[in-house]
C-alpha cells in the first residue's frame, strides 16, 4: 500500500497511507489554516439534535381524563439506542378551580410522575392555584433526561388534565381564566416543548 511520509523539522514522522479499496479517492484541503479533525465520533454528553415546538394560540379542556394539548408536540429520531433525550416542557397555565395536571408522554407512555400511592392522582407538574376575580396564571416547567432504547421515530407530547373529581372547572394554556381584553389584566403567554438528542 502506497504511502507519503513527511518528516518532522526536529523529529516525529506523519504517514499519509493510500485506502485499501480499489479506485480513486480524492482528499480536498481547505484554502486556509487550520486543524485536521481526525476524529468525528460524537463524544458521550455531545448534543446531536434539537428540536422544538411553540405553541402561541390558547387551549382549554374540562376533561378529567389527561388529553393532548395541541401543538405541543415533537417527534425526534435518535441516532443510536445509547442516546439520551432530554425534554423540557414550558407552559403558562391557569386553572378555574383549583387544581389541574400536565403529563409528559413519551409516544403512549407517561413518564416523568410521581410513584404510585393508592387513590392519589401522578402527573409531571400539578397545578393548584387559587380562584381570582382579576384572571391568575403562572409558568409551569420540568425537564427531563429520558432513555428510550430507540432508533426509531419517538414522540414526546403533553398533556392536560382538569381536576379528576365531579367539581367543574377548566384548565387553560397561555391565557388566565377571565381573558377579558384588557391592558392591565390577563395577559396571554406562550408555551413550548424542546427535546435534545444528547450522545451516551
Amino acid at each position: 500500500m502506497a504511502s507519503i511520509k513527511l518528516q518532522g523539522d526536529t523529529s516525529g514522522e506523519l504517514t499519509i497511507s493510500a485506502p485499501a479499496v480499489a479506485g480513486t479517492n480524492t482528499l480536498t484541503l481547505p484554502a486556509s489554516s487550520g486543524t485536521v479533525l481526525t476524529d468525528t465520533a460524537p463524544k458521550a454528553g455531545n448534543i446531536l439534535q434539537v428540536l422544538q415546538s411553540v405553541k402561541t394560540d390558547t387551549f382549554s379542556t374540562t376533561s378529567q381524563t389527561l388529553v393532548d394539548v395541541s401543538d405541543l408536540s415533537v417527534t425526534i429520531t435518535p441516532t443510536s439506542t445509547s442516546s439520551k433525550i432530554l425534554v423540557h416542557m414550558d407552559l403558562m397555565v391557569a386553572v378555574s378551580f383549583h387544581l389541574g395536571g400536565l403529563q409528559l408522554v413519551r409516544d403512549t407512555t407517561n413518564i416523568y410522575q410521581g410513584d404510585a400511592a393508592s387513590n392519589r392522582t401522578r402527573f409531571t407538574i400539578a397545578i393548584g392555584i387559587p380562584p381570582n376575580s382579576d384572571g391568575y396564571n403562572q409558568r409551569s416547567s420540568a425537564m427531563f433526561l429520558d432513555s428510550p432504547n430507540t432508533t426509531s421515530a419517538t414522540t414526546y407530547k403533553i398533556q392536560a388534565i382538569n381536576r379528576v373529581d365531579s367539581e367543574g372547572g377548566t384548565m387553560y394554556i397561555n391565557r388566565t381564566q377571565q381573558d377579558r381584553d384588557t391592558v392591565g389584566y390577563d395577559p396571554r403567554g406562550v408555551s413550548s416543548i424542546t427535546v435534545m438528542e444528547v450522545a451516551g
